[in-house]
């Protein structure tokens, strides 16, 4: 099959981790990963693995936050590599702070990171979307979208306004056949950072105790492949151990 006849699975924010995971898994299922974060250099091991494994990959080095930026890579995805059949947006912006020391500038950027850029990159995938009658947008929720904890303010009320995005945009686009979803992810995920910072909490991993990173990634291609007719709009993904 020639590469423009494949359809795209965007990451944005494709890390070390669960972004690296599900670009990984959409690519092993016959799509083109185009995979994304602020530097393209450090997106070329995840794109070597991916091409190892006999799928196809292409990195872009990009700010989300920006909106020219954001209208130049998904033209240049849909002109040159193929039909985004897939957004997944996967930024986060975890950084904790007390309200009383919070500034002003920190509490904006992190707004912009996890929910500002999440509608750049959905609003201009989902004008191709609608046009083509088909698509899927995936947005990486968090605990922190649906209560807010002492010291998260900043990130709690960036996530609370992704989770209303992600409502707004699966009720209006459903019905023109676009699926639109919000995956919580409640837990320590299994990564380098958890291993280094937490290392009792990364002693869980030998029960179950923290997510997999493949595993997340099957949950993304199974909202993905969900019949229409039995859509999931939230999925809730945490370790058997993990309180509510």
């Amino acid at each position: 099959m020639d590469a423009k006849e494949k359809k795209v699975a965007l990451v944005i924010g494709a890390g070390d981790s669960t972004g690296g995971a599900i670009a990984r898994r959409f690519a092993a299922e016959g799509m083109i990963a185009c995979v994304t974060r602020r530097s393209a250099d450090k997106l070329q091991p995840l794109v070597d693995s991916i091409r190892d494994a006999g799928g196809t990959a292409y990195a872009f080095g990009t700010d989300a936050r920006k909106e020219e930026a954001v209208i130049e890579l998904i033209d240049k995805i849909e002109s040159e590599i193929g039909p985004i059949e897939v957004l997944v947006f996967n930024i986060g912006a975890n950084v904790p702070c007390s309200i009383l020391e919070e500034t002003a500038r920190k509490y904006f950027k992190i707004w912009e990171m996890a929910c500002f850029s999440g509608f750049l990159n959905a609003r201009e995938v989902a004008r191709r979307m609608v046009k083509r009658q088909r698509g899927t947008i995936l947005f990486t929720g968090a605990t922190a979208g649906l209560r807010g904890r002492e010291n998260f303010a900043a990130f709690s009320g960036a996530k609370h306004a992704l989770r209303a995005l992600a409502q707004s945009m699966a009720r209006e686009l459903g019905p023109k056949n676009i699926h639109v979803a919000h995956v919580v992810v409640d837990g320590a995920i299994d990564t380098e950072f958890i291993r280094t910072n937490f290392p009792e909490r990364y002693a869980l991993k030998d029960r179950d105790g923290i997510l997999n990173p493949d595993h997340i990634a099957a949950s993304y291609w199974y909202l993905h492949a969900q019949p229409r007719d039995a859509w999931t709009f939230e999925l809730d993904l945490r370790p058997w151990i993990e309180n509510w």
